[in-house]
C-alpha cells in the first residue's frame, strides 16, 4: 500500500474564488511592504559591517559558552560558529566570531578586540586570535546593493525562461508567484526582525527555483491538457491539472519539510535564519504555484492552439473557448 497526501484522482475546484486568494495575497504583499517601510530588516553584519575574527584553541570550541562571554559586553550582534576542516589536528579547534560595527566605528577597535580576547580566555584559556578582519559600512552598503541585483536578475532570468518555453500568459503568472514569494519571505523577515544577512539572499535565490520549479511542473500539464481539451474552458482545464500535479507537489513539498525542520530544529542558531527562510518559502511556493501563477494565468487567458497565430482571451476570469 503506497502512501498518498492526497485522494487519488481529486477533483477539487480551485478557482471557485479566485479574486478571494488573490485578494488576499494582495493583502499580505501590502502588510510585508508597510512592516518593511515602518520596521526594515534587522540586517546582520554582512549588511551592518563589523568585525571577524578567527580563533583557535586546543579545547573544544562551546558556541554558547563563548556567546555567554561576549554578552557582558554589549557589543550588539555577535555571530559565532565552529569551523569544521578534515585537515586540522585534534589540538585545532576553530571558530568564527563575527561582532557588529560599533556606532561612529569604521570597524572595531583594539581595545574592544582585547575585552573579546579577555572574555573568551575565561574559557579557553589558551585561545589565539588567527586572523581580525573589518568590514565597513561602505562594503556593507555595496553588499546590499549586490544581493538586490541578484534577486532582480534571477527573477528576470525566470521571465525570459518562461517566454521563450510557453507564453508570455505563463511568464507574467510565474514571475507572479515568484514576487510574491520574495516579497512575503521578506515581510515576514522584517515583521519578526529575525536577522538578515547573507545566508537568507541565499535562501531568497533558492526559494525562486523551487517555486519555479513547481509552477513549471504545473504549467507543463496545463499546456499538455489545452492541446488535450480543446473544447473545455479554460478554468475547468486549470483545475484538471492542478489535480493531476496535486499528489506530486504535496509529497515534494512533504519531503522538503521533513529534511528542513530537522535542521531547523537539529542544526542550531548559525543557520536557523536560513532554515526558516526555505521552511517559510517552500510553503509560500507550494501556495503561489497554485493560487498565484495559475490564477494569473486564469485572469490574462492563453492561446488555445499553438499551432495557430497568437489567439488569447483576456476577460477577467473568464473561459476561453477553443
Amino acid at each position: 500500500m503506497r502512501l498518498r497526501l492526497v485522494p487519488e484522482n481529486t477533483s477539487w475546484d480551485f478557482f471557485s474564488r479566485p479574486k478571494l486568494w488573490l485578494g488576499i495575497s494582495a493583502a499580505l504583499i501590502l502588510l510585508s511592504l508597510v512592516s518593511f517601510v515602518l520596521q526594515g530588516l534587522n540586517y546582520g553584519i554582512d549588511f551592518r559591517g563589523g568585525t571577524t575574527i578567527r580563533t583557535e584553541s586546543a579545547e573544544p570550541v562551546d558556541v554558547g559558552a563563548y556567546r555567554d562571554a561576549l554578552q557582558a559586553l554589549e557589543l550588539g550582534d555577535i555571530t559565532i560558529s565552529e569551523v569544521f576542516d578534515p585537515t586540522f589536528g585534534p589540538d585545532q579547534n576553530v571558530a568564527m566570531v563575527r561582532i557588529q560595527a560599533q556606532e561612529g566605528q569604521e570597524s572595531v577597535s583594539v581595545e574592544t578586540i582585547e575585552r573579546v580576547r579577555g572574555a573568551l580566555q575565561e574559557v579557553a584559556p589558551d585561545i589565539e586570535f588567527v586572523s581580525v578582519e573589518s568590514v565597513g559600512p561602505k562594503v556593507s552598503g555595496e553588499l546590499i546593493q549586490t544581493a538586490i541585483i541578484a534577486v532582480l536578475l534571477a527573477i528576470g532570468a525566470v521571465l525570459v525562461y518562461i517566454w521563450l518555453r510557453f507564453e508570455w500568459q505563463f511568464a507574467l503568472g510565474a514571475v507572479a508567484a515568484l514576487v510574491h514569494d520574495v516579497v512575503l519571505t521578506i515581510g515576514i523577515f522584517s515583521e519578526l526582525q529575525i536577522r538578515f544577512d547573507l545566508a537568507i539572499i541565499a535562501a531568497l535565490l533558492t526559494i525562486v527555483g523551487y517555486s519555479l520549479n513547481d509552477t513549471v511542473v504545473v504549467f507543463d500539464r496545463v499546456r499538455e491538457n489545452l492541446m488535450k481539451y480543446k473544447k473545455r474552458p479554460l478554468r475547468e482545464v486549470l483545475n484538471i491539472s492542478i489535480n493531476e500535479t496535486l499528489s506530486r507537489t504535496f509529497m515534494t513539498s512533504a519531503t522538503t519539510l521533513l529534511a528542513l525542520i530537522s535542521l531547523f530544529v537539529l542544526g542550531g542558531d548559525v543557520i536557523r535564519g536560513f532554515v526558516f527562510a526555505m521552511i517559510w518559502g517552500v510553503i509560500v511556493g507550494t501556495y503561489s504555484s497554485i493560487f498565484i501563477a495559475s490564477a494569473t494565468l486564469l485572469l490574462l487567458g492563453v492561446k488555445r492552439d499553438w499551432s495557430k497565430p497568437d489567439q488569447t482571451a483576456g476577460t477577467q476570469f473568464g473561459d476561453v473557448d477553443a
